[in-house]
């Protein structure tokens, strides 16, 4: 075991005033398995990428280990599989590699494959073991779950339970829960580390949150009273000045009065504003900047019929790969149905079909008349240009728009720049803000999730479950599927 020590570490990208990081000093035993939080757009992958060397910065950080990233980056998708394994870890051994695709419960055939022929999960296992073979190495795990089904997180998860040194940045709690020792959270520009894992970090969380929004208030209060009493102060010492002054003097003498008693007042009178400010300054300070999720709010439209839609029979085939057999749905009012299957199991492609695509298919699809439906897909890669003009062309309303994105974290320095430079978790959270826009009686969501922060996460579900919109979802996030769906459907 050795330590990782971070001392005074101070980062801003080029060209921006707001550090991401400032004066941020912590250390980490190396054998921890650290679990990485906190909103989009924070920093967590800037500081994995800081660990790597891969960015100039202020302060110092010091450590025996060696850093290395997942994903690996991978220059030829064509590369087979066993080479790239070798390329990542060299000094492997045959026995070595065997155990750990037993633990991921992948085939060893898979590595007579190219890489670039494997599946998303399959993708993520071969990195993972590989990555783990090597001696003396921290891994710095950067959203691993985004291409993993439930079962293969419970997979993941439990494989990341047996191992030792590294940083996982994820926003699935239970996969969290289930694998790591502390939890590394960014606070402003700062990082803070805390033993324990998600839910007994968030747990005290909102303790502290609580105390600190009571502690706000009451300081508020202090404050409001302290500036009356300033004003009222101020009132009084004009009233004062102007009754003292001139009674029963001469001419010459009244304006030697008038002049002196006119400085004292105004050295009073500054006095005692200096010790009122201060006395607003001090308590002022002592204000906390709590972190808070305002609640999202959801344009839902009602719609004529009970019956939303039926899916009779569905067969759906990709030349000669059969998806999906004799499959049966129906959604009524009211419904927040979860579907659940693996990887490939055709989940994506029976909300693609309702939402009007074109999918070769058998049996029969009835969707109600006038049914308005809103869709969320997995795909980010179209958006582009400003906010503005996205919500001119989707047709929802701007102010409400970015509204509703400023709750999800969403600073007004975004609103300036083109959706091509979000992150993915702010291109995902731009998705499904337009979504809540829409009137839509529907909503189909594709993997909502993916990328998009814990706290948001938690806002999502708290509005879906304040609203009780009627929706059909595909979610890997087993506790969000847990809180929201009145029915799950496996495929």
């Amino acid at each position: 075991m050795s330590q990782i020590n971070v001392t005074n570490l101070t980062f801003a990208y080029d060209g921006s005033h707001d550090n991401i990081f400032e004066n941020a000093s912590f250390q980490i035993d190396s054998d921890w398995k650290l679990g990485f939080t906190g909103r989009n757009g924070r920093g967590k992958s800037t500081f994995l990428k800081l660990l790597m060397g891969k960015y100039a910065y202020k302060g110092k950080i010091s450590a025996s280990v060696h850093f290395q990233y997942f994903p690996y980056e991978i220059a030829d998708m064509g590369m087979n599989t066993a080479a790239l394994v070798r390329e990542i870890c060299p000094d492997y051994t045959e026995w070595e590699l065997s155990r750990e695709l037993s633990l991921l419960d992948v085939a060893e055939e898979t590595l007579l494959r190219p890489f670039g022929t494997l599946s998303n999960g399959e993708r993520t296992k071969i990195m993972l073991a590989a990555l783990f073979l090597n001696d003396n190495h921290f891994l710095l795990i950067d959203e691993p779950t985004n291409h993993l089904d439930i079962a293969g997180r419970e997979i993941v998860s439990r494989y990341l339970n047996e191992k030792a040194g590294f940083i996982l940045v994820s926003h699935d709690r239970a996969f969290l829960d289930a694998c790591v020792d502390h939890i590394l959270s960014i606070n402003k520009a700062n990082i803070d580390v805390v033993r324990g894992n998600f839910s007994s970090w968030y747990e005290n969380k909102e303790r502290q949150d609580a105390f600190e929004l009571s502690q706000n208030t009451r300081l508020k209060k202090d404050i409001k009273r302290l500036e009356q009493a300033a004003r009222q102060s101020g009132e009084w010492a004009d009233k004062v000045e102007a009754t003292k002054i001139g009674k029963n003097k001469k001419p010459d003498e009244h304006r030697e009065y008038v002049a002196e008693q006119s400085r004292r007042m105004q050295r009073r009178r500054k006095n005692l504003e200096h010790r009122q400010q201060a006395a607003i300054e001090e308590k002022s300070g002592l204000l906390k900047n709590v972190e808070q999720s305002d609640s999202l709010k959801l344009f839902k439209q009602p719609y004529h019929k009970t019956r939303y839609l039926t899916l009779t029979n569905l067969s759906i085939a990709y030349g000669e790969k059969t998806v999906l057999t004799d499959f049966n749905l129906s959604i009524e009012a009211g419904d927040r149905i979860a579907l659940q299957g693996k990887n490939g199991s055709g989940k994506s492609s029976i909300l693609k079909l309702i939402c009007g695509e074109h999918i070769p298919r058998r049996g029969d699809v009835s969707i109600g008349s006038g049914l308005n439906i809103s869709y969320v897909s997995q795909d980010t890669s179209g958006l582009s240009g400003n906010l503005a003009d996205y919500a001119r062309q989707c047709g929802i309303d701007e102010s409400i728009f970015k509204a509703l994105l400023r709750k999800l974290d969403f600073s007004r320095l975004q609103f300036e720049k083109d959706m091509q430079d979000f992150s993915e978790g702010q291109k995902k959270k731009t998705l499904l803000a337009k979504s809540l826009c829409e009137k839509a009686h529907l909503l189909v969501w594709d993997e909502p999730l993916n990328y998009v922060d814990v706290l948001s996460r938690i806002q999502i579900e708290d509005l879906l479950l304040a609203y009780e919109p009627t929706i059909l979802f595909v979610e890997h996030d087993w506790i969000f599927c847990e809180r929201v769906a009145t029915r799950m459907v496996g495929i």
